[in-house]
């Protein structure tokens, strides 16, 4: 199932989506008793999809994310794969959700985009077997790991470059019953194709990738895991319209703005 969280007359909930539901052959969201993190239960109350704000699908405490987990992404931008997955964190003040702007840092001159799978944490784990992977994931997003290349090569590390407010659009919903072992990944700036790829050619699996990071830290419901991201990167400007598309998920779009 697809789960959104969404606002509509202040108020902000967590709903199903359920497809040409609506009147009009729209699709609606049935608002869900409680957090999609423990057993819930449809309320009944339905409002169309087109008459609430879609949020970020979660609010996480912390996003981990893996960088050149794609081989022709790695070489595109100079490097080797690495011998261990590379983790670095986005802070939860980097999320935005669908429609929400990118703001572009004052601090950089070249912003990139960079499609991801998001994998969303459904319960508290550390220390997972691989076997037991696939039992603490909620679902998957789309993501869009959005990055200050510029910054990222002058200061090495990527805290800021990486980090910065809205770099870290997530949604548009969690899909829960997808296999993202094989999915089609885009990458749209302005309609135009940047990035095209398959989540087949990462180099460490969704498995993997758990495994690795909860040998060093607790992951909580609500965390997210970004997987990395294929060739094709490049270049935003203010203006502009990024859109990242997932098979089986759906598509988060996100507009450019000058940073106020």
């Amino acid at each position: 199932m697809r789960i959104a969280r969404f606002s509509i007359d202040g108020n902000v909930a967590f709903g199903v989506v359920e497809e040409a539901a609506a009147p009009d052959g729209g699709p609606v969201l049935d608002i869900i008793k409680g957090h999609p993190f423990a057993e819930f239960e449809r309320s009944g109350q339905k409002v169309p999809l087109d008459k609430v704000r879609l949020l970020p699908p979660v609010l996480p405490n912390k996003v981990v994310a893996i960088g050149r987990n794609y081989a022709e992404h790695a070489r595109e931008l100079g490097h080797e794969v690495p011998d261990v997955p590379v983790a670095f964190f986005k802070p939860s003040t980097s999320v935005v959700g669908p429609g929400d702007a990118i703001a572009y840092p004052s601090f950089s001159q070249e912003v990139h985009h960079e499609a991801e799978l998001a994998v969303v944490i459904g319960r508290m784990c550390r220390e997972v077997p691989r076997e037991r992977a696939r039992d603490v994931i909620l679902g998957y997003t789309c993501a869009n790991d959005v990055t200050a290349r510029d910054v990222q090569r002058r200061e090495q590390q990527w805290a800021r470059a990486k980090g910065f407010d809205t770099s870290c659009p997530l949604g548009p919903w969690v899909e829960t019953d997808v296999e993202p072992s094989d999915l089609a990944i885009m990458c749209t700036v302005n309609g135009e194709q940047r990035q095209l790829g398959r989540t087949s050619e990462m180099v460490r699996t969704v498995e993997d990738l758990i495994v690795h990071i909860t040998e060093a830290m607790t992951l909580l419901p609500g965390d997210v895991i970004l997987t990395g991201t294929p060739a094709g990167v490049g270049p935003l400007n203010v203006g502009d319209e990024v859109a990242v598309t997932i098979e089986g998920i759906g598509t988060l779009t996100n507009k450019v703005i000058k940073r106020g």
